[in-house]
């Protein structure tokens, strides 16, 4: 399967804010659709491992488009990488839906996560329902 990939990450915490915990996804740019995503932290390795994810699903990108963090510009092709919010909006729509919807995710509130666990659990439940369409009532 050969297709156009948006990629961008997004920043939230567990307990205190100098324990970060960011939200790496991809969605396909022509459809709006979420390919994948993962929790992690902001490294090459995090990145590398959405990478190998793609790879094991047989997904075959003709096109990234991202932002200008450096994770992207060190493991993608640069003949078929693309920098730049222009091409992003769709997937930074998301992150905004997912604020509003999670208080966890809000940059100031008083709402958090304890455990990692909890943390990937609620958000990964939420995606799987907004974007997957599984059967999930909250």
């Amino acid at each position: 399967m050969l297709i156009r990939l948006e990629a961008d990450e997004q920043w939230s915490y567990v307990q205190k804010k100098r324990n970060p915990r960011w939200l790496w996804w991809v969605e396909d740019h022509d459809t709006g659709e979420v390919v994948a995503f993962l929790f992690g932290r902001r490294t090459n390795e995090s990145f590398g491992r959405l990478l190998a994810l793609l790879a094991q699903s047989g997904i075959v990108v003709s096109r990234w488009f991202t932002d200008y963090w450096w994770a992207y510009h060190d493991l993608l092709p640069t003949v078929i990488h693309q920098a730049g919010k222009d091409q992003t909006q769709s997937i930074e729509r998301k992150h905004l839906d997912l604020r509003t919807r999670i208080k966890r995710l809000a940059r100031r509130t008083i709402c958090f996560s304890k455990s990692v666990l909890m943390h990937d659990t609620v958000i990964g439940l939420l995606i799987n329902h907004l974007f997957f369409k599984l059967n999930i009532h909250f």
